[in-house]
């Protein structure tokens, strides 16, 4: 964690910049069609040097890697694309390397046209444990005249790496593939309040996975997302952090498993996870651009869901949370003016936030333009009353401090849930 830490400093923010500069976060929502279209799907395999016995590989979950050139002497030039266009820019990356004697080498991460670097590089020997690559490694090129925001990000970077024997990994957030998410819901299915069951099947046959947290037939409700975007690995952090404390057997867990059921869908989109895409699903569409037409299988599976479990319960949703990424930690909130089964119980809660961490200012973006839905925000609010908001956790978020914000805020928000039930 300390690593992180670090990180985030050398990156230029800290817990106490950030709120001096705030990310102004981005605006209106387009309409866009939502129907398939086609992919590309990048080529698997090895690319192999044998004049320098070097190898790099994206044959893995999770790999994006499109092509790598020898510049010559120990300089290489990775290329990165998208699965289709157009897409927002944010490239994701993420391959292995080694060669049969130790030696360094210096890569260029080149993207296509027109794209930024988006997402800082970590280093890992096992693919599960992750460090972020030491900055003196580091180099930017054609960076943007910003100081902060999305506009700052250079073109094409290069990095140095230590390579040999050992494979190396590298990628721009930590892997949380399909496997690592099944691996996670399987070790919270250990407690018998929370069970796990498919809700339906992504573009191409996976498993969307749904937790139940508290008892089935429980009429008090909320619905909890991550990752419909695949790169967006700190939000989903967050999000696991948010779910264990709900899940955990502390006393405000257990009261407020007896009141309210949590339902999480922690991967939405595994096609674009393990086929590492940038922010598609299989069938070439944005998700959280599709919760008016749903012609999505995996927008489609929550719709069906959520509308079966209001006529099996005849209960209410009165939460609703879609954890994301971006440039930094931003609450995309509905304006308070728009009251749903809870009023007022977000803002209420953010400023709570606000009070318990120190030195913390929530950054919140409220919107009263909630139709059409378009948005898992919109949809959870219009259609069933429940109070939501998208939660966008910074790609640069120290670790330990996105872990902590997802405890607080879970356990704020089952204090503030149970007091205005009773």
């Amino acid at each position: 964690m300390k690593n992180f830490i670090v990180l985030f400093l050398i990156l230029g923010f800290s817990l106490v910049t950030v709120q001096a500069q705030k990310f102004q976060g981005q605006g209106p929502v387009e309409i866009v069609p939502t129907a398939s279209k086609p992919i590309q799907k990048q080529w698997k395999g090895n690319y192999s040097f044998d004049d320098e016995n070097l190898t790099f590989s994206n044959d893995f979950q999770g790999a994006r890697l499109n092509g790598i050139i020898h510049n010559g002497n120990d300089i290489y030039t990775a290329l990165i694309t998208s699965e289709n266009t157009p897409i927002n820019s944010s490239p994701w990356y993420a391959f292995k390397v080694w060669s049969k004697e130790k030696k360094q080498i210096n890569l260029i991460l080149t993207y296509q046209e027109s794209v930024k670097h988006r997402y800082y590089p970590k280093l890992s020997h096992d693919g599960i444990h992750w460090m972020p690559l030491d900055s003196i490694n580091y180099t930017e090129y054609d960076k943007g005249t910003k100081d902060f925001d999305p506009d700052s990000r250079p073109l094409k970077v290069k990095i140095k790496l230590e390579v040999g024997p050992d494979t190396l990994w590298v990628a721009g957030q930590e892997l949380h593939t399909s496997k690592h998410v099944n691996n996670w819901i399987n070790t919270q299915v250990q407690q018998s309040y929370i069970a796990q069951k498919s809700i339906g099947k992504s573009v191409e046959g996976r498993d969307l996975k749904l937790l139940t947290i508290g008892k089935e037939t429980g009429k008090n409700m909320l619905i909890v997302i991550s990752r419909q975007h695949p790169p967006e690995v700190t939000g989903y952090l967050a999000m696991k952090s948010f779910v264990e404390t709900i899940g955990s057997d502390s006393k405000l867990a257990k009261r407020f498993r007896r009141k309210f059921t949590t339902y999480v869908v922690p991967l939405m989109n595994p096609d674009g996870v393990d086929n590492g895409h940038w922010r598609h699903n299989a069938g070439g569409i944005d998700l959280n651009r599709d919760w008016a037409n749903f012609n999505q299988p995996e927008t489609q599976a929550v719709r069906t869901f959520m509308e079966n479990k209001i006529k099996e319960t005849n209960g209410k949703f009165y939460f609703g949370i879609d954890f994301h990424s971006t440039w930094d930690d931003i609450y995309y909130t509905v304006d308070e003016k728009l009251e749903g089964n809870m009023p007022n119980l977000a803002p209420d809660w953010l400023k709570k936030i606000k009070e318990t961490i120190d030195q913390y200012d929530p950054n919140i973006s409220p919107s009263d333009k909630m139709e059409p839905t378009i948005i898992s925000r919109n949809y959870f609010f219009v259609n069933y009353g429940a109070e939501a908001l998208v939660f966008e956790i910074g790609d640069n978020t120290p670790r330990d401090f996105l872990i902590k914000k997802g405890e607080i805020s879970a356990n704020i928000l089952m204090e503030m849930m149970l007091d205005r039930l009773d």
